[in-house]
């Protein structure tokens, strides 16, 4: 396993030179694809990545599993020279277990991140939470993104004052996250906290083009996703609930009822065919 990793890195890390830090320095919004449990995988990247992506991340993958089992690395994470700039999102409590990990992404990835809390949420004392990623600065991490809600909050509006406020306080860049659902408010957010990035996650689920200005997922989109998910070999279950989301917009109810119910490939594509032309 480290054998392979070691022979193959003179090649795979010639497609992957550029340091994501660059980024963050450009002065310009960095737009991030949020880890994603299920759905941030290779043909949700890219996809998302033709539609102005600037950096993804994979879904969260626990540590321990991955080290210990070629099953789980097989399922858990592909990749391929066009997926760059990547950032491995992993679960982990044991340090040595995490650094086997990074180990072994490392050759085709330009990050590890730690999940600390989907991402980080802030506590209702901001104090605490700045000095929190203040501690993280301190032992060297790159940059920090934080979810502008606290634990017990669910659908209730993001505290984007909390975030200007994590910013102010750093040095390194921070990545704000929150209830994102078009590229003007990705923007607004921006400007707003004064950080370097945004990071979407169902915004993106439900309009993968949102970051190229779209205001809900064009049928190009739709296709090309049609596209990628079966030259990548995406698990229907997965292939059939991106779809779900990116077409919510765009289907009636009475439509949402058909296509939802449809249970193989070959249905899906007779109804974009039959309904789109697709």
């Amino acid at each position: 396993m480290f054998m392979k990793s070691d022979c193959i890195q003179t090649t795979i890390c010639q497609e992957r030179k550029r340091d994501p830090i660059e980024m963050f320095h450009s002065g310009q919004l960095v737009k991030v694809s949020a880890p994603m449990v299920r759905y941030s995988k290779l043909a949700f990247r890219t996809l998302v990545r033709k539609y102005g992506c600037d950096l993804c991340y994979t879904p969260m993958i626990v540590a321990a599993d991955f080290v210990r089992s070629i099953k789980a690395r097989d399922s858990e994470f592909t990749t391929n020279q066009g997926d760059c700039p990547l950032i491995v999102q992993f679960a982990a409590n044991d340090a040595r277990l995490l650094s086997d990990a990074a180990r072994i992404v490392c050759p085709y990835a330009n990050g590890i991140d730690i999940n600390c809390g989907c991402p980080q949420r802030i506590h209702d004392d901001i104090t605490r939470t700045v000095d929190l990623c203040r501690k993280a600065e301190a032992t060297g991490v790159s940059w920090i993104t934080v979810h502008g809600r606290t634990v017990e909050e669910r659908h209730q509006p993001v505290h984007y004052e909390a975030i200007k406020m994590i910013k102010e306080n750093m040095s390194i860049p921070v990545i704000a996250n929150g209830d994102i659902r078009s590229l003007k408010e990705a923007e607004n957010v921006w400007h707003i906290t004064g950080t370097d990035g945004v990071m979407v996650a169902r915004g993106l689920l439900a309009n993968p083009a949102m970051f190229a200005g779209y205001e809900e997922t064009p049928l190009k989109c739709i296709w090309d996703w049609v596209d990628l998910a079966l030259e990548l070999g995406t698990p229907y279950m997965c292939f059939h609930q991106h779809l779900m989301y990116m077409m919510e917009k765009i289907t009636s109810r009475q439509e949402k009822r058909v296509f939802n119910a449809l249970s193989s490939t070959s249905a899906v594509l007779d109804y974009l065919t039959n309904h789109y032309g697709i």
